[in-house]
């Protein structure tokens, strides 16, 4: 009698070889192209990489963080939130109240309090900046507490099983309650105006040296998101988020219970959103309650559409492109740039159902003769 050995399918590689490739000329260009471009090519030089264009770019990176967060939920798990803008403020807001304590009293009314808060005469810090002036608090609170109301949040809606359409609403409902939430001044988070005027991180002033290391983090961040991202999804545990994405039904008459995979994978897309927007707010030099615009939601899920989901690197694509086109239209069209991007929009979900990485598979699939 014979017996034969199960031969299980080998797993997937994290990249393959043109992938290690693009990756690391990515981690080269970010750190140590970039920094050789802008700190020692003198200005005026045609290679020189402008404080501008290095600050354009950071910002691009934090929101290529959020598009890549939204592939993980919707383009591999089926889920649609118009709510993640609300975890980007959070992480934002938690590095905002680090730094508007770093400001010392280097502030307009010379008191160790913000200004804004001077100004309303509060005597006192409110609980929730307990732990504001400790750098390595504020790193947890930055992952702390966009996790948790993510946690919490999911837990009950997934438990409830609101997926869908239903699901997007309440997501945009809760990011539209707390904009609401901050623009009033008894909470303490600047109101209207937010926070704005950071001087230093760490004690060292944000100057040119300071945002090329913060634009070398937000590069780092994001290719370290990719790998996580692909290890993730070539896991059992990203079989299984697609599988819940095409047949929800199916894997729990599998013996598999969703709620625990939609939980982790939504926790950690909100957690990837605080990271973006911690690293976002000391580059741009302000965060304020329009952070939380419903509008800014709809805009990282159009992100990850246009460069396609279910791709990991056609969000991040897509982030550029569209923030790209967004930044020269503005300068070069001022009245008609928000007509070009509803015209890329309507283009991109008319002729490209799976973005702009899929048409380019697409192009290089019938370059070399295959069947697309």
């Amino acid at each position: 009698m014979t017996t034969t050995s199960l031969t299980l399918p080998a797993a997937a590689p994290l990249l393959n070889r043109r992938g290690w490739t693009a990756f690391l000329a990515a981690l080269i260009a970010v750190l140590v192209l970039a920094p050789v471009l802008n700190l020692l090519v003198p200005d005026g030089h045609v290679f020189h990489m402008s404080n501008y264009t290095v600050a354009l770019l950071g910002r691009i990176m934090c929101y290529a963080i959020c598009a890549l967060a939204m592939d993980l939920i919707w383009g591999y798990t089926g889920i649609l939130s118009l709510g993640h803008g609300l975890f980007f403020a959070l992480g934002g807001y938690m590095m905002g109240m680090y730094l508007m304590r770093q400001i010392g009293r280097d502030g307009q009314y010379k008191s160790d309090m913000p200004d804004f808060m001077v100004f309303l005469n509060w005597k006192e810090f409110p609980w929730h900046w307990a732990f504001s002036d400790s750098f390595v608090a504020t790193l947890i609170l930055i992952v702390l507490v966009p996790g948790l109301i993510a946690f919490v949040f999911g837990y009950f809606a997934f438990r409830s099983r609101i997926k869908g359409v239903y699901f997007s609403i309440i997501t945009q409902a809760l990011t539209f309650a707390a904009m609401l939430l901050f623009f009033r001044n008894e909470t303490g988070f600047g109101g209207n105006n937010g926070f704005t005027d950071f001087k230093r991180i760490l004690g060292i002033p944000i100057g040119q040296g300071m945002r090329m290391m913060l634009f070398m983090l937000t590069g780092f961040t994001l290719l370290g998101f990719f790998l996580l991202g692909r290890w993730l999804m070539n896991a059992k545990f990203g079989r299984v988020l697609q599988a819940i994405r095409d047949a929800e039904s199916r894997v729990m008459f599998s013996g598999y219970n969703p709620l625990g995979y939609k939980l982790t994978i939504w926790t950690l897309s909100a957690v990837m959103c605080g990271i973006a927007g911690a690293l976002y707010v000391p580059q741009v030099g302000i965060i304020n309650p329009g952070e939380m615009s419903p509008a800014n939601s709809i805009e990282i899920a159009i992100w990850a559409a246009v460069g396609g989901r279910a791709t990991l690197i056609g969000p991040i694509v897509g982030a550029f492109v569209v923030n790209g086109a967004k930044s020269w239209l503005t300068a070069a069209f001022p009245a008609f740039w928000l007509y070009f991007l509803g015209g890329l929009f309507i283009l991109v979900t008319l002729f490209l159902p799976d973005g702009i990485v899929g048409l380019v598979k697409r192009l290089w699939k019938k370059f070399r003769g295959e069947k697309a």
